[in-house]
């Protein structure tokens, strides 16, 4: 039986992830031979979060749950199409997941520089990659980013201490890192850490993708332990 697009969504739906973005491998990827299809998979929302917390990953109190839960949910999928899983973290060396997202013609660079998605927008996060053997038939990605129709472009403005801003005459965004943490540390920056950051939230797109602020927290206590 040919495998589908439709096939994986399904199956991935059942850990409440969704396909972000698909492409075929090239010989620069680190791949093994052979390989036909690469699946990005993230979140699906609303509800990725009441789900993930559930497992049995966030009650060991071990370490890193959500990274372990990836593995072993995502795991088992690329074992049950014939595959491999990738992982954006547990580096170095790490898979290229910006460039993925990049080439799979769902994710673009925003504004403010980070990655901007066209159903996640800001808030865009991938928890792993199905590597398949299988030529899976790939739909056509959206024509523009959501960027390109924002009127008001929020982002831009949204940062409270200008941290995160346009991008230079190179194309590059600005990023003052310094200044990030530094208002993470103030009674100011409380709503950033316990609901993710405000540029994020600011994005139209962003606004309509239902992730809870719990799980922005949990990333954000990475970012900044």
């Amino acid at each position: 039986m040919t495998l589908t697009l439709d096939a994986v969504a399904e199956r991935a739906a059942e850990h409440n992830l969704a396909i972000m973005g698909t492409l075929r491998p090239e010989p620069g990827d680190g791949l093994p031979d052979g390989m036909g299809t690469l699946i990005l998979l993230g979140p699906h929302e609303p509800g990725f979060w009441p789900h993930v917390t559930t497992a049995p990953e966030f009650a060991d109190g071990a370490p890193d749950p959500l990274d372990r839960w990836s593995r072993r949910v995502i795991g088992r999928l690329a074992c049950g199409f014939g595959g491999k899983a990738r992982f954006p973290f547990g580096g170095p060396p790490y898979a290229p997941f910006l460039a993925w997202a990049l080439r799979s013609g769902r994710a673009w660079s925003s504004p403010v520089g980070m990655l901007v998605h066209d159903v996640a927008g800001l808030m865009v996060s991938y928890r792993g990659a199905l590597v398949l053997r299988a030529q899976v038939d790939l739909p056509d990605p959206p024509a523009a980013p959501p960027c390109d129709t924002c009127a008001d472009k929020p982002c831009l403005h949204a940062c409270p201490v200008g941290a995160l801003g346009a991008r230079d005459a190179d194309g590059v965004g600005a990023y003052d890192l310094g200044a990030c943490h530094g208002f993470l540390d103030t009674p100011a920056g409380a709503d950033c850490l316990n609901a993710g950051c405000k540029v994020r939230r600011a994005c139209p797109v962003s606004q309509s993708y239902g992730r809870v602020a719990a799980q922005s927290a949990h990333h954000m206590r990475y970012f900044h332990p």
